[in-house]
């Protein structure tokens, strides 16, 4: 992958995009080119070695008989079941988390040297922990709820466990905008009233049921753009970053928020949904199958007594890691096509190509995104078409009407 990225990668620009919009030497000097590609490999490179560490970390942890040792530990401490879980998914979250921490120490330097984080080690510190705290309580009431299927209904479980996991999904979706995501940053209504008026004017036009548009405060810690529409029901959230606010036009960010808004008009969100309950039905399924032949194979030499000693869990986090990284070219392939659907939506309901082109223009400039990937890095990091695609097909529209 290093050779593939820094030597072997062909991230030309198309001949006959030299010179449009869509040609980042229009747009970005000679020093933030050259900053953009060297920043975008790097980061490139962290996910690639990112990836496969954490699965040498679980077969790691089971070869050398690290699993069982947690096992023995924390049901040494505790009779009750679900604190023998917690304690057991503590020792093996913090295993991991000091492993992979001078990775992602270095990752956050390297944002700091590309100006793209202007985060303190301490927020950054802040971050990391509340993120460990949080996958850890997840994972326990998971993990507990597994293993006592598993242990009641053998051969049915991940049936059962799927079947629980909608609801839990839907829960984790109501409650994210306003209990997991004010937890890392402060959110307040947009404090600038007229462009709140015309972002309404957008969702109401749209037929969202917004009543406000919040703010929050990302400034403190990055200089990248974003914004976004999440959340189901009641607590659906339209949300600007200010950076976004501080560096795009009027006209550029209603573009962005109307692209957002497109997301929920299409029902994106819960396509999203739906495509995560059956992905989880086939991922249990099939992990379920690999995970009874990997016991069975290897149980006796990393110490674990069948598929329902809690020890045989870092095998079944890595099969379903193994799977999700294979399923992700197919899910970001689907992305791309919502994204692009939102592009389209967004143009057509604010009619400003201008505006759209420069909001990704700057996005593209002020978070040092590479314009034209190499093809392996989009097929797996990019849920989003790439800069060169969206701004050639918004400079396109501008010009032709048969994209519509």
């Amino acid at each position: 992958m290093w050779f593939y990225l820094f030597q072997g990668a062909d991230a030309n620009l198309p001949v006959d995009l030299k010179g449009s919009a869509a040609d980042p030497k229009v747009f970005m000097t000679d020093r933030e080119l050259e900053l953009s590609t060297d920043f975008s490999r790097i980061k490139d490179f962290i996910y690639f070695i990112s990836v496969p560490l954490e699965w040498l970390i679980y077969l790691f942890v089971l070869g050398f008989g690290l699993s069982k040792w947690f096992r023995r530990a924390s049901s040494g401490l505790t009779k009750f079941s679900i604190v023998h879980t917690g304690l057991y998914v503590l020792l093996l979250s913090f295993a991991s988390w000091v492993l992979t921490f001078p990775l992602r120490y270095y990752s956050f330097t390297v944002s700091k040297s590309y100006n793209i984080s202007v985060q303190t080690f301490h927020s950054w510190m802040r971050d990391g922990l509340v993120d460990f705290w949080i996958n850890w309580l997840l994972t326990t009431v998971m993990v507990a709820v597994m293993y006592w299927l598993i242990k009641k209904y053998e051969k049915r479980w991940w049936l059962y466990a799927w079947l629980l996991s909608v609801p839990f999904t839907l829960f984790l979706y109501f409650i994210q905008p306003v209990v997991i995501d004010p937890l890392y940053n402060k959110f307040y209504p947009l404090q600038d009233e007229v462009l709140k008026g015309k972002i309404l004017d957008i969702a109401e036009r749209a037929d969202i049921p917004a009543e406000n548009v919040y703010e929050v405060n990302m400034s403190k810690k990055t200089n990248a753009l974003n914004a976004y529409v999440n959340g189901i029901g009641s607590n659906l959230r339209i949300v600007l970053w200010d950076t976004t606010l501080n560096k795009l036009s009027d006209n550029q960010v209603l573009f962005v928020m109307a692209h957002e808004i497109g997301h929920y008009v299409m029902n994106h969100l819960y396509w999203n949904l739906i495509s995560s309950v059956v992905l989880s039905f086939l991922g249990l399924w099939l992990g379920n199958i690999i995970y009874r032949k990997w016991v069975e194979k290897y149980g006796k030499s990393w110490g674990i007594k069948g598929i329902g000693d809690l020890a045989a869990l870092p095998a079944l986090l890595l099969i379903f890691s193994l799977l999700s990284f294979a399923v992700s070219p197919v899910e970001n392939a689907v992305s791309r096509k919502a994204e692009r659907d939102a592009d389209l939506y967004a143009i057509q309901m604010t009619n400003n190509p201008k505006a759209a082109v420069g909001a990704f223009q700057e996005l593209a400039t002020v978070s040092l995104s590479e314009v034209n990937p190499p093809k392996l890095v989009k097929w797996f990091l990019y849920g989003h078409p790439t800069m060169l695609e969206r701004i050639h097909f918004l400079d396109s529209y501008k010009t032709s009407k048969k994209m519509e």
